[in-house]
């Protein structure tokens, strides 16, 4: 009788871990993107999918689901988790650049991409950060960004009501301008900043005569009512631009 009962529950535990193995990866990656998983969910979670609890992890946030198979190992070993259009990748020996570039290639994007977190019990963290990097990009592109290159401009994305404020409070003057006259400002802020601050190259880049630019970024100063040679207001006018970028981009 005893070794029925044993044998009846080893069969038991058995349909049970055959159960959990048959999990939809959603199901088992879910509470944990939530942030809101429980150890035991962890440990169920890394027993179904076949990961290990502690990891080198990213999460991928896309703008639309990706025509991927639920599971897949890259060429470099990252294997790759899938839940709608969300992703979770163990890294293998390339890091995050592999996965970031074959998502990339497959044009799956736009995609934030979180830092590499340490184990499954912090996917609910990466998967707000690789979200506030998504908000950085913009619709109907295919970029795949990691949020590290993005970090000043999710800062703006992450909270719209302070973005709105930035954008008036510093480019107010500036937005009631002919168009014309705010692009030229605003191109040759974009292109003197891609240029290290140098007037001198952002003239060449420009075809025209470093005086202008000299005089375009004088205008814009005053207008902003800051200093681009003030590290304090130089950074305001930044975030202010990148406030910018965003508010065209979503039209």
């Amino acid at each position: 009788m005893r070794r029925d009962a044993w044998a009846g529950g080893q069969q038991r535990a058995g349909a049970e871990t055959s159960a959990r193995a048959q999990q939809p990866a959603g199901a088992l990656l879910g509470p944990l993107l939530a942030g809101s998983a429980q150890p035991h969910q962890v440990r169920r979670a890394a027993r179904g999918l076949g990961l290990p609890e502690r990891g080198r992890y990213a999460v991928v946030v896309l703008g639309t689901a990706p025509m991927v198979p639920d599971r897949d190992r890259d060429g470099d070993g990252a294997r790759w988790c899938w839940c709608g259009e969300v992703g979770v990748v163990l890294l293998g020996r390339g890091g995050l650049d592999g996965p970031v570039g074959s998502l990339g290639e497959a044009g799956a994007g736009p995609g934030g991409v979180s830092p590499v977190v340490g184990g499954l019990a912090e996917l609910g963290l990466a998967r707000r950060l690789a979200g506030a990097a998504l908000l950085t990009c913009g619709p109907g592109t295919h970029e795949i960004v990691t949020l590290d290159e993005r970090l000043p401009t999710a800062l703006v994305a992450s909270r719209p009501e302070l973005s709105a404020r930035l954008l008036a409070e510093v480019f107010g003057p500036l937005l009631v301008l002919d168009p014309a006259e705010q692009a030229l400002l605003v191109g040759t802020l974009e292109v003197w900043l891609e240029c290290g601050g140098s007037v001198g190259r952002a003239a060449v880049r420009l075809r025209c005569h470093r005086n202008t630019v000299f005089n375009r970024l004088r205008r814009l100063e005053r207008l902003t009512s800051r200093s681009l040679s003030h590290p304090g207001e130089l950074v305001e006018t930044v975030l202010a631009l990148d406030a910018l970028r965003l508010s065209a981009a979503r039209g």
